[in-house]
């Protein structure tokens, strides 16, 4: 009876430990961070990206000030690969607030962002919710449409 309970209790304790993950980047990675947004505290996260899921990403979210969030991704060398920043809809090219009056009710708007990625290419992000699926709707530079990606 003794054993049966301390394996109850072994495996509910992994348990619990497993869901308490905390990602820790490699130096690199925080020296650079530290580096490009001093005074930051970041949420770090592990994503794992490429054709084959073999190429490691380390996101910080943040808070630029106390209402607008970003995101940095790195890879493991501390190479910045994009930065996303949270933006209010009038900060959206003209074409791109154009298009989503047009196609999306203003209440399926969820969120906003400009990104910026290591080649210097700029896009916009808009986080919209149809028929309950979210879906990324990206618009290039100018404003213009690009693609909508629906989310898991």
């Amino acid at each position: 009876m003794r054993n049966i309970f301390l394996i109850i209790v072994l495996f509910w304790s992994s348990f619990l430990i497993g869901q308490n993950d905390v990602v820790t980047p490699p130096e690199k990675v925080k020296f650079t961070f530290e580096k490009e947004y001093p005074n930051k505290v970041p949420v770090w996260s592990l994503k794992y990206v490429g054709d084959d899921d073999d190429e490691i990403r380390y996101e910080a979210k943040f808070n630029t000030d106390k209402n607008t969030k970003a995101l940095a991704v790195y890879d493991n060398l501390g190479v910045l690969k994009a930065y996303e920043l949270q933006i209010p809809l009038s900060q959206l090219p003209l074409k791109a607030q154009t298009y989503l009056k047009k196609n999306y009710p203003a209440k399926a708007i969820k969120e906003i962002a400009v990104v910026v990625d290591d080649k210097n290419k700029t896009t916009y992000e808009v986080g919209v919710e149809k028929d309950s699926k979210f879906y990324d709707v990206v618009f290039d530079k100018n404003g213009g449409f690009d693609v909508a990606v629906q989310k898991d």
